[in-house]
């Protein structure tokens, strides 16, 4: 272990903490602001802060190992999420942040109900909470493979100093103590990806370089096009959409849109966080191809460990430490979210009589973040701590469960509680069963969990012969319409997929 690297890496780490502690001097205790730091959160800071939650350790851990094993096919996954995320920032958000403001809720478990602690907002919250932990503990996992792979630290010693850091954001300042280190984090980071993209690619030959080896590595690493699509190459990507979509069925992100105050400040929530977002995925793809290059041989180490293994390759004990407090400080805030995500789906709807109570709201989070550091810890040692898998399965589930009810109810139909009920069974039993089947190997499972859900949603309309569900349906020549562009463009889709 270099012990340059060691001081870098606690100096910022230090740093980061630091500016989350600070919190505490603007902080009030009270649940609303511990929550949704009293929704007066600034456009930047949210956006900043929503960038980190959303990519944390998917993005240096677990999309890094994609980029690794799948080449130029994996840039997919960041085109056509990206549009799903502009759909739910345009459309989505908007409701969700004008009617949590209006009936002054804090959990996105209680907008899938008219009002709050309803059955199915109940229903909501419990499997958010499950979902949430899982992702809480594919954080810890991150932090921990970061750790192993810079300083050599056995994986559980970072999953411990991961859950002593969530403790001290949670009796910091709840969630502003997270959107301030996001933020900080989030500028320090893209400064040292950077510098990792640009002396990465200088060592791999530049652009034409990188082609050239990775083509001979294996010619399929450069086809835009997967080869062996079980169900084809529309689907495929179509999931991705879905994925991007399924932003806004993340509580841990939603909770950084119910922080701002107004419209106008949602809209330049979403300026801000393309912008920062959209050159922050293109150094990722460069970073993740050339650790390829760096690395060819697979079966020799963790996909999952190239970022950090890079960073040590090509940079000095100094950036090496940055990049390293950055992944961790990232990883360790993101947890904290949604563990604070799973205290007000408790608070709000599970138990809403602590909704208003400050102690028994920290104690919640405590208990929650004890969890999800056990959860980390059993997936570690029983071999099934992919980052990547967690967290496609969280957040497709989580997606499966919000997303179709949510697009339900914004598009003016109100579902009794046992509606909803039967269509979040619905989405959850369609991402089970799909990854029980093995085929999330070739379809993530975004698919299957909401398709299942809107399934369920139509069935029910038609079997009670629904007059909103025929005052939808456009008529024939629309209809015609509609479905001969859509055959169209999947046609030319799978044409061209076929004959790359």
């Amino acid at each position: 272990m270099d012990i340059y690297v060691l001081l870098s890496f606690l100096l910022f780490l230090l740093i980061f903490a630091g500016v989350g502690m600070a919190s505490i001097l603007v902080k009030k205790d009270t649940t609303d602001d511990y929550l949704v730091a009293g929704r007066g959160m600034h456009p930047a800071l949210a956006a900043l802060s929503a960038v980190s939650t959303w990519n944390s350790g998917f993005m240096f851990i677990g999309f890094i190992g994609f980029m690794w094993l799948y080449g130029y096919p994996a840039i997919w996954v960041s085109i056509v999420s990206t549009l799903g995320q502009l759909v739910a920032w345009i459309w989505l958000y908007k409701r969700i942040q004008n009617e949590a403001k209006e009936r002054n809720v804090r959990s996105l478990s209680s907008l899938v109900a008219k009002v709050k602690g309803a059955p199915e907002a109940k229903l909501a919250a419990l499997l958010s909470v499950c979902f949430l932990l899982i992702y809480a503990a594919a954080q810890l996992s991150s932090g921990g493979k970061a750790l192993f792979a810079m300083l050599g630290w056995d994986q559980t010693v970072g999953i411990l100093i991961g859950y002593m850091l969530v403790i001290l954001y949670c009796t910091a300042g709840g969630i502003r103590a997270s959107i301030w280190t996001d933020a900080a984090q989030s500028c320090v980071m893209i400064v040292g990806s950077s510098l990792l993209c640009w002396v990465a690619l200088q060592n791999v030959g530049g652009f034409s370089g990188l082609h050239q080896s990775l083509t001979s590595i294996d010619p399929d690493l450069t086809n835009l096009a997967p080869k062996n699509l079980k169900f084809g190459f529309s689907l495929w990507i179509f999931a991705f959409f879905l994925g991007g979509l399924g932003v806004a069925g993340q509580p841990q992100v939603v909770s950084r849109v119910m922080t701002l105050e107004s419209d106008a400040d949602r809209k330049k929530a979403c300026l801000w966080f393309f912008v920062w977002q959209t050159p922050f995925l293109f150094l990722m793809i460069i970073i993740g191809l050339a650790s390829r290059v760096m690395f060819p041989v697979e079966g020799v180490f963790d996909p999952e460990l190239a970022l950090p293994k890079l960073a040590m390759d090509v940079l000095g004990p100094f950036w090496v430490g940055v990049i390293l407090a950055s992944i961790f400080a990232a990883t360790m805030s993101t947890a904290d979210s949604q563990v604070l995500a799973c205290t007000a789906a408790i608070t709000d709807d599970l138990i809403p009589e602590w909704s208003q109570n400050h102690s028994a709201t920290k104690l919640t989070t405590i208990s929650m973040a004890i969890v999800a550091t056990m959860i980390s810890l059993g997936a570690l040692y029983s071999g099934n701590n992919s980052v990547f898998s967690l967290v496609v399965l969280a957040v497709y589930g989580l997606g499966g469960v919000f997303i179709p009810l949510l697009i339900v109810r914004f598009s003016g139909y109100q579902p009794s509680s046992e509606h909803s009920i039967i269509m979040m069974i619905a989405a959850l039993s369609g991402v089970i069963a799909w990854r029980a089947m093995g085929l999330n190997n070739d379809i993530f499972e975004s698919v299957p969990g909401m398709g299942a859900a809107f399934i369920a949603h139509f069935v029910m309309l038609a079997s009670k012969k629904d007059p909103w569900l025929m005052e939808k349906i456009p008529n024939r020549d629309v209809l015609i319409t509609i479905i001969g562009i859509i055959i169209s463009v999947i046609v030319s889709i799978e044409l061209w997929y076929i004959y790359a």
